[in-house]
């Protein structure tokens, strides 16, 4: 299933983030796609925060992945930049496959770099940019999961 957001601020891809946060049950792999400064880091945000984690999140592009954990919340948050991943080897490093659990979010920024390497039920999440601060983001689903549908933010 596919269902299609349009933003028009960095607060309200966050508000968005937190709804699709809130959604989430643990398991789950985010893949998304978007270009530099497309907002895969602020949607991530609110994620984070609509987890009960917080929105304190930074963009894993040099660490390669950040941890977020809160010790009175059932989920933690794994966030992947896979930009510098170009290979099996390359991501093995990266630890992706130890963290796979139900317990955990895995949010992937660049996941066309390890499409082969997803899982078949991931959550895949496009963020187009539309001008500096519009956004159009498209969340698919398999397997009729419409858990993203008729999301106020």
């Amino acid at each position: 299933m596919n269902f299609t957001y349009r933003t028009s601020s960095p607060e309200q891809t966050i508000a968005l983030g937190r709804e699709i946060g809130k959604r989430l049950r643990g398991g789950e792999v985010i893949a998304y796609r978007g270009g530099l400064g497309a907002g895969k880091t602020t949607i991530t945000r609110g994620i984070s925060d609509g987890l009960g984690l917080g929105d304190e999140v930074t963009s894993p592009t040099f660490a390669l992945v950040n941890e977020y954990r809160k010790k009175n919340c059932k989920i933690s948050l794994i966030h992947f930049d896979m930009y510098r991943i170009t290979s099996g080897e390359d991501l093995e490093t990266t630890g992706f496959f130890d963290y796979m659990d139900e317990e955990t979010v895995l949010a992937v920024e660049w996941s066309e770099n390890i499409d082969d390497d997803l899982p078949d039920d991931c959550i895949r999440i496009t963020i187009n940019r539309i001008s500096d601060d519009e956004r159009e983001l498209i969340i698919e689903t398999c397997g009729g999961d419409d858990r993203f549908e008729n999301i106020s933010y």
